[in-house]
């Protein structure tokens, strides 16, 4: 057997500001040519891992380090970022972060510049890489123009023009549709089997990618390796489930319906399941049994009435939206679905007072037309998609009780605490918020939401980037006070949170609405999921073959959770 391009051995790693180690008797080795998934809930030590794995621990993150790490031979914490850059490649969650040209061409070129490559060979290595990552039409805009795809293709061309023996990739696909989701592993799927390069993911959301065929997969948990196997021996076991990750929603409902999934010869295929008459009957009487009445439609009255609403941006040559009428009642619980720039944050915008548009916007039959930003807070709550742009204090505990401070409520301690601890927040609470991660800071914006009780709720991606655990307890807390008589809004691509919690989904494409219907029906309307940039997940393969909908699974899946709690 070949040398381990990744070789961890009993390896244990302590930042200076920690008390505990953050990685602790890591043994780990890894194949050249060969895709590692990494799985693990928030805080379970996975971004350190990456950061043994690409240089920046020690060099710009110092800590203690014990044991031993080899990657491409060079040691761990012997061997400065730069050496290291010319193994590893890495591809952040945030392609922002990593941009550093005014065009995607000067980005992709900004590594061979370095190198002092001759200019003709650096068109030519630019051209062959947009060409590889299909991308040669947009080499003259600026990247932050591009959509969600179109960014992570430009920084996977930035940082594949080094021909690296190691790709890693940290969660690249979480702020991303499912429809650029599936483009982006499909792509890098596709580069890896052509150029054998070994790759590293970092993801969660198994159902999403568990159609990369990966080779080794481990589970992260407090720092340690709890598994390491192959994914179809994975997830025979409950140590997903016991780590606070999600399975694939195939893998789920087999579990659920009492199908013996030991026997499955691959698990980790949907498309190569064996399964007997009588085990797609079991999963469909399962399914009958456990979805429950429909959710009536909503009685309460009339909350928010939009009018020909629509908005266009200055120096833009179109509407970002046009003609939007809906009306929002009291007890809706809607998601807002369509792709990335189709125009549903600018809606949620002009909502909320943000901007200001054409067209009527009424608030219990009163115009919102002349009320301020902080009139319409007192009825409407918004929660951001990026978490940057709305904390302002220096700790947690100060963020999230700002608006009840502002309001000189009462309990100001006893009420922030209870969202903290709903958030999973509470041992945070008087972390300065620089200390944070991305999804506990996205975790803040919204306790400071919530704890001010809003009557209409507006969240855009709240659960993007969330481990199982804090995405379900997100989402149950968001039930209650739905039942609280809260109105929800969201805007999401979760295709299960829609199905499972929505009573509406308004789709938003081209800047309209193009339709107003329910989960149901447009998980059946195979043009309305193709205008809303929805894919279906694997219980569409799962449903066909048992005779039911990939609704009624999910639901089925949501109701009989309910029984168990």
């Amino acid at each position: 057997m070949t040398e381990p391009i990744i070789k961890f051995s009993d390896f244990s790693f302590k930042y200076n500001s920690q008390a505990e180690a953050n990685l602790t008797n890591v043994n780990l080795g890894v194949q050249p040519g060969e895709k590692l998934l990494i799985l693990g809930p928030s805080g379970s030590g996975k971004s350190t891992l990456a950061k043994c794995i690409n240089g920046l621990i020690p060099e710009e993150d110092p800590g203690d380090i014990t044991g031993t790490g080899k990657i491409a031979g060079h040691p761990v914490g012997a061997t400065s970022l730069f050496d290291l850059s010319f193994s590893v490649s890495t591809v952040l969650q945030d392609p922002d972060s990593q941009f550093t040209g005014l065009t995607a061409v000067e980005d992709i070129a900004f590594m061979l510049e370095n190198d002092a490559m001759p200019q003709a060979q650096m068109k030519q290595v630019v051209a062959e890489w947009a060409h590889r990552l299909q991308i040669n039409g947009l080499l003259n805009q600026s990247p932050q123009s591009l959509s969600g795809g179109q960014k992570q293709k430009v920084s996977l061309a930035g940082v594949l023009v080094n021909q690296a023996p190691i790709l890693l990739l940290d969660e690249p696909l979480a702020n991303l549709d499912p429809v650029a989701s599936h483009e982006i592993l499909a792509l890098v799927t596709k580069l890896q089997a052509e150029l054998g390069f070994t790759l590293v993911m970092i993801e969660h959301r198994l159902d999403l990618v568990s159609s990369a065929a990966f080779d080794h997969a481990i589970v992260l948990s407090e720092g340690r390796v709890v598994s390491d196997s192959d994914l179809d021996t994975l997830l025979k076991t409950e140590r997903l489930e016991e780590n606070g990750i999600e399975p694939p929603l195939y893998v789920r409902v087999l579990k659920a319906a009492g199908i013996d999934v030991q026997r499955q010869p691959h698990l980790d295929h949907v498309q190569q399941l064996e399964l007997t008459p009588a085990e797609l009957e079991q999963i469909h009487r399962w399914s009958e049994e456990s979805v429950q009445q429909a959710r009536p439609e909503p009685q309460g009255s009339a909350l928010l009435e939009l009018q020909n609403v629509g908005f266009q941006y200055p120096n833009q040559d179109h509407a970002t939206l046009a003609g939007v009428d809906c009306t929002i009642h009291q007890g809706d619980f809607i998601s807002v679905v369509g792709q990335n720039g189709a125009g549903k944050s600018t809606l949620m915008k002009l909502i909320c007072g943000f901007l200001r548009g054409t067209g009527t916007i009424t608030w219990q039959g009163e115009s919102l037309a002349t009320a301020s930003i902080k009139e319409i807070a007192d009825h409407i709550g918004y929660v951001m998609q990026d978490p940057n742009q709305m904390l302002s204090q220096k700790t947690v505990f100060a963020e999230v009780a700002l608006g009840l401070r502002l309001r000189q409520a009462e309990h100001i301690e006893t009420q922030v605490n209870d969202v903290l601890k709903i958030c999973g927040l509470y041992p945070f609470r008087n972390w300065p918020l620089s200390a944070l991660s991305f999804g506990q800071r996205k975790r803040v914006t919204i306790a400071a939401i919530l704890v001010l009780h809003p009557q209409l709720l507006i969240l855009d991606e709240p659960t993007a980037g969330q481990d199982w655990q804090t995405y379900t307890e997100i989402m149950t807390f968001l039930e209650q006070l739905h039942q609280q008589e809260i109105t929800i809004m969201l805007i999401t691509h979760d295709l299960e949170l829609m199905a499972q919690y929505s009573n509406r989904v308004l789709v938003v494409n081209d800047g309209k609405l193009a339709a107003d219907v329910t989960p149901n029906q447009l998980l059946r309307n195979p043009e309305l999921m193709n205008a809303a940039h929805l894919c279906s997940t694997s219980l569409a393969t799962l449903a066909k073959q048992a005779g039911t909908t990939e609704a009624e699974l999910m639901m089925a899946l949501k109701e009989r959770g309910k029984q168990h709690e």
